[in-house]
Parts: C-alpha cells; structure tokens; sequence
C-alpha cells in the first residue's frame, strides 16, 4: 500500500494545531510517513521554508513570525496600569517582535525589569500584545552587552566594539538588527554561542544614532557602564509632587548672609557659608564658621520610589555636556538647591575655631534659611584681589572678608596637620554650541576654591564626630594608608630619582609631603607626584572607622552634598536621628532600620557606583582628547613618560593632558626587557631605557574619537634624538620580563644571539613583501 503523502496546507495545518511538536519525525508519525517516503516530507518541509510559510530552527519546524510554546523572554517592566509585559530574546520574525503580558499566578516570584525568563506562552487575539506568557523559571544574570559601531552585511551585519583595547566583533543575524543602519552606535546584548563566522551572536537592543555626534561622546560612556540616565515614572511623580518644606520646628537662619560660591556653570547650589569673628572672650583671635547644607532628608525618605532610585544610583555623574543626576530635576535643581533669595530647608553646623584655625566646638541645626548670594569662585577671587564688582563690592567687608579671615587661620592647623599635598592639575574640557570641543586647559585652583574645600572638610568632620559621640550608625569615608608593596615601590621611585623616603617608621602624610617637596621644580616633579599617587588605596564608604589617611583625620564622613551622593544623605539621616528632630507628620525622614541593617551592603553599593561614575567621565574625557586631537595626526607634541607596561609606555600630553600609547614594536628593531618593579623597558642591543617622568617629544600617528585610543611615535628622549637598535625603525620589536632567564624564540634558540636575530630579520622582509 503507498504511503500517503500529505499536502502543503495538511502539514501548515497540523503544525498549527500542534505548536509544542513541529520536529520532522512528529510530523512523519502524525502522517504515518516511513522508509523512503520521509525524502518527499523533507522535499516539502524544504519548500515550504523556500516558501516563507515555515521557518527552521535547528531541527524543528514552525511557522515564521511566531513564537514557540515555550520561549526565553526577557522582561521589559510594568506599564502605566501596572501590567507586566516582556519580549523573545532571539526573535527571527519579520517586524518588531511581539510582547507578551506576563499573568501572575500564586507564589509566582517578582520579576525585575530586565530580568531574563523562560515562560510558557498562548497566542491571544485582538489585543495590543501577541501572547499570555506563565513564568516557567529564571535564567539567571543578565546577558553579556556591548556597544559598538553597526556594519551592515548581507544577512545582518556585526558590531565594531567602541571599547578602547577591544578587538573582538559580535555577529548580529538577520531580524536581530532592529533596522539599525550602517554605521549607526548600537547597545547589543549576547544571545547564544558563537555564530558559524566564529563570532559571538548578538541582537540589537537599543540604537543610539550618530556615534560621531558631540552627543553621543558622554552617551557612549552612560551606556557602557550601566548607569542609569532616565527615571522611572514613579520617581518623577514623587519628586514633582514635593513641597517647599516649611519652617515649623526648624531654627530661622533666613537673616544670615549665608551665601553659595561654586563654578560659574554650576547646576547645582547644595551648599552654603557664612564666618565672623568669635565674640567669647575666652577664644581670642578666633572664628565662627557656618556650613549649611541642603536638607535632601526631608524630600527624600526611607523606602519612597526616590530612596530606592537614589540608592541605586549612588551618585551623580558629571560630563562636560551633561549631568545624570542622582535625584530628579525638581529637587536637584529646585527644592534641594539652595538659591539666592529662596527659602530653602537646610541642615546647618556652627563651628567654633581658636586662633589657630583648630575646631574647638560645634552644634547641628535643622534649620531655614535664605541664600543672600550666589558667586562664583572667579568672581570671588578677583574681589579679594582688590576688583570687585558690583556684587561682590557689596558683600566684601560684611562676608568675603570675614571667610578669608576664618580660612587663613584654618590654613594653620592644616599646616600642622599635614594632609597629603599632590600637585596634579585637573582638565578642564571647554565645548562650544554644537557640542564640539572647543579648548583644553588645566584647571585653575584659586584660594576661593582652598576655602570652600576647607570649610567642607571641618563640616564633614564635624559630621562623622558628632554622630559618633551619639552612638549613632554611619557611613565614614574611609582611606587606608598604602601597603607595604606599593610604598617599597614608591621608595625605590624616589630613590632613583635621587631622593629620600623615610624608613622604618610609621608612615604619615607629612613624610610624603617631604619627599614631594624634594621633588618640587625639578625635572622628578611629575613623576614623584604620579607615583605617590598610584602608591594609595582607593576611598571608599564602610561603616568601621578606619580614618582618613590622605587628609590626616581620624574620624570622617561625607556630610555636605546629599543632593549627589547618598552617602552623605545617609549622614544626614543619621543626625535626624540623633537628634531627634521631628520631621514632618506623614513621614519618616532619619535613619530606617533597613538602613542600620544594611549599611555595610549599602557602603559597598555606593563605593561601587562611584567608582563607575569616575571610570565613565574619564572614558568620556578621553574620547574628546581624541576628538580634539584627530586633526593633529601627523604633529610633532611634548609630553612625558607617565606609565610603562609590557607593550609599551604611556605619554602625557603637556598640552592636553591625554595619555597616548608608545607601542614598543614602533620603538625599533630589538628587544626590550621590561621591569615591572623599576617601571622601565630596556633595549637589548641600544641600552635605550624609557622609564616614568622622561620628556619625550613624539609624532602623534593615530587619535580614535570613538574609542579615545591614542597612538603616538617616539621621535626624542629627554632632548636627545631616539637612539636605534640595528635594523631601525618600523621594524618588529620584542619585549619580555626580566627573570634572570632568556626565552626561546620559536626556532629553539635564545633571543639575542645572532642566528635568531638573523631570522628575525628574515620574517620581517618576508612580511614587507
């Protein structure tokens, strides 16, 4: 009897019907198709691929722009009515793929927006989503991401990372591409194993435009490190809905000429100061200092939509074209910023100084007060340099002057003190209209600055003393002092330049600052003051007092920008409770037990945020060097060694500031020994050493906007023109670590002799060729 053969629409039908079994061999069982009949199944299955009507995925059958019965979606959050909907991770169809409203069942877990899931789905009609979908079980972490520059290809394309150092393409397959175009910047994600190009494949899950854009510059950055740029709804209806806090139960502080000194692009006011001379007679010749700050507690509460966002923000980043805030614009920029003329709520510290600058006493305050002027430090500067204009003429004698008083005599006690005093200029990047940059300068550090910064300091210790004298939990900043492998290092440093670090005995700040000082106007100047700072730890947030090496302080804590960094808004809540201030009657603003019982977790957290913030602004900050600095390739630039590794050295722009890369295969034909301990690579046949703080002159041969890559050429060393191994330039150099051993070339001989240096030569001319 012959077997029969069904039709096109037989089969269309039956995997319709039959959504969870579309493999060939469910199809032929269905159909009672055996032996040599299978051929003429796999011939129609065949075309109806060709066709379009069926889609192969693996060894399994279904049709095109459909899901299957069971799918990895990945959840893209609640709508406004609080429905939870998710998308398919790898959707092949044609169009945007379908979404699927998530249905809660009973001990169903919560799932968190960008959550990968595996879920059950039933296709639904009539509805502006395609599926029903019941949580099966989670996938786990979410997938790896890149951002890159999208290559169209013939099917799909692939993704050029813009990652400086990153060479590795991704593979994008066709309906993955979310129409991106050519040469557009793109967010991916990972979708499975590596494609037949060998390749990791990836779906487009953002385009995010011009990536030669001014604006796309801090973008990059925002979206390569996480950090979250847009608020959720919740957020901003909470913060809209804020009101200016009243003066019930606060001290009035509206008549104190308290005023603000910041940049002149400031975005931000969060802090406040006033200083007269002490009228006790019993503290001749001394100060009263007062550091308000904004009074961010009372907006932002424990376990409201805007503490939940600030915590996982941690911080707010700065670039030259943009802020991403840690708390929305209405309180950033509004409630929260203290603005002249405007009643704003405050937490206020009086400080009493003796004549030599120390802290004698202080007291806390919640307090109202009223911004009598908003300066900024150039303006500032220029009045107590004897030209004021008209606003400052007005303030100089009852305000300006009476600051600087207190400031000087802050300056003796710092003196006595001796916190770490690096001379490391901070760049300034200037933009002009359309985004692009305009100049590069170094930063100008006035008094007006020191006293600002100083004032801070005594109000955070203030802070941290104060809450420790009423037992009360906190987040101290903490700074450790260097460890004894990065100090030996420092050491040796110091000793080859010809100088002296104390030994054998506890370090201090001061014995750093000496050898500073040693350094100071010599050519060792720069390279002293790069290598003490890489020799300390990195600060961080944690609730045991470990103190604060870098200022000299036993006992510090953040207490004056809550409206940027929660850390200090935790501080703030910690003196609410210590104090026992009432807040308002709706709400709780001092320290939750969900902050006390997490506080170490939360330290961490936020150490983590910052140091983000810290990697994407200078991730930003080099790709506009390089921005600035592609339409000099070719030029001729001064600059000094600043880091040396295996592969090469580092060069600091004196103009700009920006590191460029030395490659050591551009540097000529030998091999370098490099020496992780004395940071120097050695030629093997020339004796050229390159090591940190060397003036070299270079020719910069390549600046990669998008990356921030800068290659430069070594032309001169300390003013002597490169001197060259045999061979010259251009031709392939080596390196290796010293270890008192020579490697093995390929051939089995030791790098070095003559028949190795021989063939080495042979395989350059033959790859020339």
């Amino acid at each position: 009897m012959k077997t029969h053969i069904p039709s096109k629409a037989e089969i269309l039908n039956w995997i319709s019907e039959n959504p969870a079994r579309t493999a060939k061999r469910d199809i032929a069982r269905a159909f009672g198709i055996k032996g040599a009949a299978r051929i003429d199944l796999k011939r129609i299955l065949k075309e109806l691929e060709t066709e379009g009507h069926l889609r192969k995925r693996k060894k399994t059958y279904r049709e095109p722009d459909k899901l299957p019965p069971v799918a990895m979606l990945k959840v893209e959050g609640p709508d406004a009515d609080g429905d939870l909907f998710a998308y398919p991770v790898d959707w092949q169809g044609e169009g945007a793929a379908p979404r699927v409203l998530m249905l809660e069942k009973p001990d169903t877990p919560a799932l968190a927006k960008g959550a990968r899931i595996l879920a059950r789905l039933q296709e639904v009609e009539g509805e502006d989503y395609a599926y029903n979908g019941v949580l099966i079980r989670q996938i786990g972490s979410n997938p790896q991401r890149i951002l890159g520059i999208y290559r169209r290809g013939h099917e799909g394309g692939r993704i050029v990372p813009v990652e400086k150092g990153s060479d590795k393409e991704w593979n994008v397959p066709a309906g993955a591409t979310l129409d991106a175009k050519d040469g557009e910047l793109v967010e991916a994600e990972r979708t499975g194993p590596k494609s037949r190009m060998g390749l990791p494949s990836a779906r487009i899950v953002d385009r995010l435009g011009d990536p030669t854009a001014p604006k796309a510059v801090s973008l990059i950055a925002i979206h390569q490190h996480g950090i979250p740029d847009a608020f959720p709804d919740g957020v901003v209806a909470e913060a809209d809905a804020a009101k200016p806090a009243p003066l019930d139960g606060r001290e009035d502080l509206r008549d104190m000429p308290l005023i603000t000194i910041d940049p002149h692009d400031a975005r931000d006011h969060d802090d406040a100061c006033f200083a007269h001379v002490d009228s006790d007679a019993e503290n001749p010749g001394g100060h009263i200092v007062w550091v308000a700050i904004a009074d961010v507690a009372h907006y932002v509460t424990p376990g409201s939509e805007l503490d939940r966002e600030a915590r996982k923000r941690g911080n707010s980043s700065y670039f030259p074209d943009r802020v991403v805030p840690m708390l929305p614009d209405r309180l950033s920029g509004d409630l929260c910023s203290l603005h002249e003329g405007v009643d704003r709520a405050c937490i206020a510290v009086r400080m009493q100084l003796d004549a030599e600058g120390n802290k004698i006493s202080h007291r806390f305050t919640r307090a109202l007060m009223k911004s009598h002027a908003s300066l900024n430090y150039q303006e500032v500067q220029q009045a107590m340099d004897g030209n004021p204009n008209d606003r400052c003429a007005e303030l100089l004698t009852r305000v300006l002057e009476p600051l600087y008083a207190a400031w000087h005599a802050t300056l003796k006690a710092r003196d006595t003190r001796q916190p770490l005093e690096l001379d490391l200029p901070e760049r300034k990047i200037v933009l002009d209209e359309d985004g692009k940059v305009k100049s590069v300068a170094f930063a100008e550090r006035l008094d007006a600055h020191k006293l600002i910064e100083e004032f801070m300091v005594l109000a955070n210790v203030a802070a941290a003393e104060e809450l420790i004298t009423r037992k009360q939990d906190l987040l101290f900043r903490v700074h450790e002092e260097p460890n004894k492998e990065k100090l030996d290092a420092l050491r040796e440093t110091a000793q080859a330049s010809g100088l002296t670090l104390a030994k054998g005995q506890v370090l201090k700040t001061a014995h750093l600052n000496r050898l500073l000082n040693q350094a100071q106007d010599t050519d060792h100047a720069e390279l002293i003051n790069i290598s003490t700072l890489r020799s300390m730890t990195q600060a961080y947030y944690g609730p045991d007092n470990f103190g604060h090496f870098g200022l000299a302080l036993r006992s510090y804590a953040h207490f004056t920008s809550p409206i940027r960094r929660y850390a200090d808004l935790l501080v703030h809540r910690a003196l609410i409770s210590g104090h026992k201030w009432e807040g308002a009657a709706d709400k709780f603003d001092g320290m939750s037990p969900f902050d006390e019982e997490n506080l170490r977790e939360t330290g961490t957290q936020i150490s983590e945020t910052e140091r983000r913030s810290m990697t994407a602004e200078r991730d930003t900050t080099d790709r506009y060097l390089a921005a600035f600095l592609s339409e000099r390739v070719g030029n001729e630039l001064e600059g000094k060694i600043s880091g040396i590794a295996r592969f090469g050295a580092f060069v600091r722009l004196e103009e700009t500031g920006a590191d460029a890369l030395v490659p050591v295969a551009t540097i000529g034909q030998e091999y370098f020994h490099f020496d992780a301990d004395d940071q120097s690579l050695t030629g093997d046949n020339s004796g050229l050493r390159l090591g940190i703080g060397q003036a070299v002159t270079v020719r910069l041969a390549e600046a990669i906007p998008v990356t921030g890559g800068l290659v430069v050429e070594l032309l001169a060393l300390n003013g002597q023109p490169l001197p060259r191994g045999r061979g010259g330039r251009g031709s392939r150099s080596f390196s290796r670590k010293r270890s008192g051993k020579k490697p093995k070339s390929k051939s089995g001989k030791t790098p070095g002799t003559a028949p190795a240096r021989k063939k080495a030569r042979k395989v350059v001319r033959k790859r020339k060729k």
